[in-house]
């Protein structure tokens, strides 16, 4: 007699659970999928650049459509949303939206990757007509109905990644753009300095951005729509609002089943994504907390890497085989228009709160030979850890060419490796790619004189 696994979340971690599961199981586990949603296996970090005309069609984002997973055995279960969770009847309430009906569904195993969900600023007119969210491909598409009524200005709140690539979007579709963010600097995922050439460079872009800002609200016209965001800098006037505020855990259903969370209000998860006191039930992706290798806390980090990666771990160990996620240690990247933005590991804040004595490292050089032509200037910091030389964190910030770099830091904080060690990494050089010692290299090597000076 089959199992029959129950996954709710049917986008990257959860289809990934559920594939690799079914493919090592075979009849031996039934696999039921439920996603309240219209689309399923899609690529939400893609959304920004269909919303700014980069991508041309929603489909490009879809990287596995639902009959594809249907015709692999899944029993796929769209616009059916899951209301709650009996723990001891072992049983999920499911609420079918097409059909208007609600039905009980029981399981042997069930995967919550109920993803993230955008946090809303909790404000007077926060629910106006022309705010958006940007989490799922409903509200990009949404976000693009809302650009159809050819809108003059628009505002985005918040400065992290989702910010500053719907800024780029929206310059693109040729609108006057305010960025406003309550952090020193756009992108607090970095160092104040290096944020700093990511506000400037945004400036020399044409858009307004606003730090150290304190949201008030929304001001509405009679039709319910958003005419002006109001801070404790001003009113900015204004027919569409993009929110880039951030996300949080969906975990709503977890919590109310009674399931334990951890200090970011994710799910926390053993090493094969098993759900810590909760038997038979596992976790993926966004709604997760997972171990940060560097600080060793518990972190909330949502990415479709490691969603993708967690739910093949767990696939793999709910289909009989045996797997880990080892953990992350913040690789992240971005852009806006021509401008790259990296990091990985730990900025100069996070050494503190953690506990490490720390010493920081600036370089600037360039993406190529600085003789080739189109060479583009780089930025790369590093933070490293006093007396070991230990690699503790790295940003980068230029032009093409420069965020990729971001990946041999991450490699080298994978591994734990000493900036002594990573000035004499062999890596790859040719003058239409990189100087002869490439910017990694320099900021190495004078990250690791620092660390000398200290003994002299």
């Amino acid at each position: 007699m089959s199992e029959r696994v129950v996954v709710i979340g049917a986008d990257a971690a959860g289809m990934s659970a559920a594939s690799q599961a079914k493919r090592l199981k075979g009849d031996d586990l039934e696999v039921v999928a439920l996603e309240r949603g219209h689309h399923t296996s899609y690529s939400a970090c893609g959304i920004p650049y269909w919303v700014g005309g980069d991508v041309e069609s929603v489909d490009r984002l879809v990287t596995r459509t639902a009959e594809q997973h249907r015709a692999n055995g899944i029993d796929l279960r769209m616009r059916s949303e899951a209301t709650a969770l009996d723990m001891d009847r072992r049983e999920v309430e499911v609420r079918d939206h097409d059909g208007g009906t609600t039905y009980r569904l029981g399981f042997d195993h069930l995967v919550l990757a109920t993803g993230a969900r955008p946090r809303r600023p909790d404000v007077p007119g926060a629910e106006a007509e022309g705010i958006h969210g940007v989490q799922t491909l409903d509200d990009g598409q949404r976000l693009l109905d809302g650009l159809a009524g050819s809108p003059r200005r628009a505002v985005v709140v918040g400065g992290g990644y989702i910010g500053i690539e719907m800024a780029e979007a929206m310059v693109n579709r040729g609108l006057s753009v305010t960025v406003l963010t309550r952090s020193r600097e756009p992108m607090a995922t970095l160092d104040p300095d290096m944020g700093r050439l990511v506000h400037e460079a945004m400036e020399g872009l044409g858009i307004d951005v606003r730090t150290s800002v304190t949201l008030r609200g929304f001001k509405v016209d009679d039709a319910g729509h958003v005419r002006a965001v109001t801070t404790d800098d001003g009113t900015f006037p204004c027919e569409l609002v993009v929110l880039g505020t951030g996300v949080a855990p969906e975990t709503t259903l977890a919590r109310e089943a009674g399931l334990s969370l951890g200090r970011w209000g994710g799910l926390v998860t053993d090493l094969q994504m098993r759900v810590f006191d909760s038997e038979g039930v596992w976790a993926a992706g966004d709604c997760v907390e997972s171990l940060d290798r560097i600080s060793g806390n518990r972190v909330h980090v949502a990415l479709g890497t490691h969603a993708n990666k967690q739910g093949r771990v767990l696939g793999t160990n709910l289909g009989g085989g045996y797997a880990t996620f080892p953990g992350v240690v913040g690789t992240a990247m971005s852009k806006v228009c021509d401008l790259e933005i990296a990091r990985t590991g730990l900025k100069e804040a996070d050494c503190d709160v953690v506990g490490f004595r720390w010493l920081a490292v600036s370089v600037d050089s360039t993406t190529r030979a600085g003789y080739f032509p189109d060479a583009q200037p780089i930025t790369v910091k590093l933070v490293v850890e006093r007396r070991t030389g230990r690699l503790l964190g790295a940003q980068v910030v230029g032009r093409e060419g420069a965020a990729k770099r971001i990946d041999t830091l991450a490699v080298a904080l994978w591994n734990r490796m000493t900036v002594e060690d990573v000035a004499m990494l062999d890596l790859g050089y040719a003058p239409p790619f990189s100087p002869v010692w490439d910017p990694v290299l320099i900021a190495a090597r004078k990250a690791a004189d620092a660390v000398r000076a200290q003994d002299t």
